[in-house]
């Protein structure tokens, strides 16, 4: 046993609003800059739909991911090496631009410059690539905009595999969001894809990154992750993904898609998992079999030979702490509400996500009857509008009854906790009929509806004793290259927060050493420009008023 811990995530579906607030300060912190127009490491589908990029789950078309072959190996199923070297210079199974979408923007001079007319004049859309007039036609959240009507449905590669029975009663689901994020998989096929090697799996914390020095943008990457979640920017011919925002969470801070959500669904923590049973995992023979397969592999954090081992391997005691309080391995091995996106691509992805079960309290109390007793609620999961073989395709290759038991706890979880808010006797029966106790139903209730922020995130620091610092003194961020976020010539408090950084990072606790000092944050060892509007108003750096020249020649 080879003891390896890995940064994970839980999204809770049912408190998904659709906001897209996630995507947006995601696109504002990583992907703001020329060439990354179309990107969105993180993005809001909504369900069904075709997704961003569209139609990217149909991996007959695609060819990502992972297959098993008749010996029981691992295969990529876009093709080994030599398959690769064959079309090295023209991949024809990789989306095009028309399969993300055209960025576009609105010609808003035109409202401002136009001639005097009978009609009032429009901001026309332009694309932001080529300058020139566009008709919008697809986007990332198109989806969305369409509110899931039949013009997209039939591409959607999930209504596919289900009955027709389920097609025909679609009309009467209704929508719900799903966020999604580079999955940091524990076998990315991307990073097995890249030709050069650029692209790797950090051993501290599983994040997956692209080394851009190494990256000679093959884009091989791109067709090998069956989420799409790799990107490939056309100015500087690199490949680009989500990062996993590890610039904060070195420093014990949450992504900032977390950090930012409105309806606080998402969980950070760590897990610890047997790197030499990956491959096995991975390379079960039943899809069906592969949820149950990567829980498998996932460590008790509380085994005294797990622990063992995590010392062994040169973990070090916060991690370990942080691991036996982390919300995702309480999510996913404690109380088994958590799924995986798309196990079957056998990629053992670790972003995973509890299903969505509202609204089958109202739609219970609507016929006249108690929408929190627990038969009913259980009754209800058979006709819930949205189809359990939907949910199953999306998150355990197909087998319904994972999902459904997933359902159960949570419908369990409403009626006991009734009985609590209303100040009666408990139920013990509730929580033991999905086989949890009283406790740990109770504890889940907490987690999904109550933590705190420090509950939600257990993220053990880099450098805990340095972390004020760590910001300032990291020099291989991924992407500083010409032109790349790592190139501004100011820090991320502002011109005088210190010398350049390789990566604008917020974080609590440079901006509280900086507030409490008595010293300016410019100095003679860390020299910086001043600029009043960016002034911390602690001391007063060099050269902030001009020297003047007494009559007796002295400088004052």
């Amino acid at each position: 046993m080879k003891v390896m811990a890995q940064l994970a995530m839980v999204m809770n579906l049912d408190k998904c609003i659709g906001c897209h607030t996630c995507s947006v300060t995601c696109k504002q912190t990583w992907t703001n800059r020329s060439g990354t127009e179309y990107v969105w490491f993180n993005n809001v589908e909504t369900r069904p739909g075709q997704g961003y990029p569209r139609t990217y789950e149909d991996q007959d078309r695609w060819r990502g991911g992972w297959i098993r072959d008749r010996r029981g190996r691992l295969r990529l199923r876009d093709g080994g090496r030599l398959a690769k070297l064959a079309r090295i210079f023209s991949n024809p199974k990789m989306p095009a631009l028309s399969d993300y979408y055209e960025p576009w923007t609105y010609d808003y001079d035109n409202l401002i410059s136009a001639p005097l007319g009978e009609h009032m004049p429009v901001a026309a859309p332009r694309s932001v690539i080529s300058g020139k007039p566009m008709k919008v036609s697809w986007s990332a959240n198109w989806d969305d905009d369409l509110g899931g009507s039949a013009e997209i449905l039939p591409g959607d590669p999930i209504l596919k595999k289900i009955s027709e029975q389920v097609r025909l009663e679609l009309e009467q689901t209704f929508m719900f969001y799903l966020p999604r994020i580079c999955e940091h998989c524990l076998n990315p096929s991307c990073v097995a894809s890249c030709p050069s090697g650029a692209m790797y799996k950090r051993t501290e914390d599983g994040i997956v990154l692209v080394d851009q020095d190494k990256c000679r943008g093959w884009r091989m990457c791109v067709s090998g992750c069956p989420y799409k979640k790799v990107y490939f920017n056309h100015k500087t011919g690199k490949a680009e993904k989500c990062t996993f925002c590890y610039p904060r969470v070195e420093v014990g801070l949450p992504t900032v898609c977390s950090e930012t959500c409105v309806g606080r669904l998402r969980y950070i923590g760590l897990v610890l998992y047997d790197l030499d049973r990956v491959t096995e995992a991975a390379s079960v023979e039943n899809d069906t079999d592969l949820y149950e397969a990567q829980r498998d592999i996932l460590l008790d954090p509380h085994d005294p030979g797990v622990i063992a081992g995590a010392r062994a391997a040169g973990i070090s005691e916060e991690w370990i702490e942080a691991a036996q309080k982390s919300p995702v391995y309480a999510l996913i091995h404690t109380y088994k509400v958590a799924l995986p996106l798309h196990p079957e691509y056998r990629t053992l992805p670790m972003v995973w996500y509890v299903p969505p079960l509202s609204p089958v309290v109202d739609a219970v109390s609507r016929d006249g009857h108690d929408g929190e007793d627990l038969g009913n609620l259980f009754g209800a999961l058979e006709a819930l509008r949205i189809p359990i073989q939907y949910l199953a395709e999306l998150f355990t290759a197909g087998d319904p009854e994972p999902v459904a038991d997933v359902l159960r706890r949570l419908a369990a979880m409403r009626s006991y906790m009734r009985d609590i808010n209303l100040g009666r006797e408990t139920q013990p029966h509730i929580p033991e009929s999905v086989g949890l106790t009283e406790e740990q139903m109770y504890e889940m209730y907490r987690l999904l509806a109550l933590a705190k922020y420090e509950q939600r995130y257990v993220i053990p620091s880099v450098y805990a004793a340095e972390a004020h610092r760590l910001e300032e003194t990291a020099t291989d961020c991924a992407l500083s290259y010409e032109g790349g976020p790592g190139m501004y010539d100011s820090g991320p408090f502002g011109e005088t927060s210190g010398g350049p950084v390789p990566v604008a990072v917020e974080t609590f606790h440079a901006l509280q050493q900086r507030q409490t000092s008595e010293e300016p944050a410019g100095s003679a060892a860390r020299p910086s420009r001043v600029n009043l509007l960016n002034w911390d108003g602690n001391g007063v750096p060099e050269g902030m008023f001009p020297r003047t020249h007494s009559d007796d020649g002295a400088n004052t």
